[in-house]
């Protein structure tokens, strides 16, 4: 039998990473991909394209923000022969003022490349990741007793990575999910204030939740060294959380995996059992 090469692009980031773990788990051959990763690429080089490229048979992108490069990466790996491209999208980027003022422009651009490109292609569209509590922005204000955000009194479905890679690993070795545009959500939504209180019960440590008018909170990132362009950004992104357009359950996980989606309480225990807020 004939053995199969996966590459993950972005392979040291919250999803990538867990895709990695994931495939080598099932005993698959995975190029991990980064700047500064095992396999050396870089959005920016396209010389670095073609090594990572070679051999492979199905490929999971984790694109770069505001990076136009995916499309032509798409056309190279569709000469390289890759059968398989399973891309990380975001939810509501086809939906026109999903995210306010915010630019998704790139992201559905990347998504009209990859289904013309000619490999079979898997989009992911997740909200909000469970791990930006544990290891993403928001951790620093769990650790601080204090979480800051422009998100209102909105709810959110925050959904696993691990459920995410779990999606992406289906899609990029196995069959029937060609074609496919998975949501991905958790099985329920929680408030800024609920995600607190349940983390600062499992810790022992309170953390309170303040709600920011977006105008104070991107002063506030501005005075912290954010760019103004980086916090309009951030604030548009937390837009549909405050407009409550972020509670949808989605049914992607239960879709392509045939189990429910792991419960943000379940995340919590588990980042706790990790150290992730020690």
């Amino acid at each position: 039998m004939t053995t199969k090469t996966f590459l993950v692009i972005g392979g040291t980031g919250k999803t990538g990473r867990r895709v990695v773990s994931q495939l080598r788990a099932r005993g698959e051959s995975v190029r991990a991909a980064s700047r500064h990763g095992e396999q050396r690429f870089d959005w920016s080089d396209e010389s670095t394209w073609d090594a990572a490229l070679d051999g492979v048979h199905g490929v999971y992108v984790t694109p770069l923000d505001g990076s136009t490069a995916a499309p032509r990466f798409f056309e190279r790996a569709a000469t390289a022969g890759v059968e398989r491209v399973v891309l990380l999208s975001a939810r509501g980027v086809d939906v026109p003022g999903y995210y306010g003022d915010g630019d998704v422009e790139s992201m559905l651009a990347n998504e009209t490349a990859l289904r013309a490109s000619g490999p079979q292609w898997t989009i992911l569209r997740p909200g909000w990741f469970a791990q930006n509590f544990s290891e993403g922005i928001f951790r620093a204000g769990i650790l601080a007793g204090e979480l800051r955000q422009a998100a209102g009194e909105g709810a959110a479905s925050f959904v696993d990575t691990g459920d995410i890679a779990a999606v992406g690993v289906a899609a990029v070795t196995e069959d029937g999910h060609a074609g496919e545009v998975y949501e991905l959500s958790g099985p329920r939504a929680v408030t800024f204030e609920e995600a607190t209180a349940e983390i600062g019960a499992a810790t022992g440590k309170p953390v309170k939740y303040v709600a920011l008018p977006p105008a104070e909170f991107v002063e506030e990132l501005a005075g912290q060294g954010w760019s103004e362009a980086d916090a309009g950004m951030w604030t548009a992104g937390l837009s549909p959380i405050a407009r409550g357009l972020e509670a949808k359950i989605s049914d992607g996980v239960r879709r392509a995996l045939g189990r429910d989606a792991t419960d943000f309480s379940v995340f919590v225990k588990n980042a706790e059992a990790e150290n992730a807020w020690g």
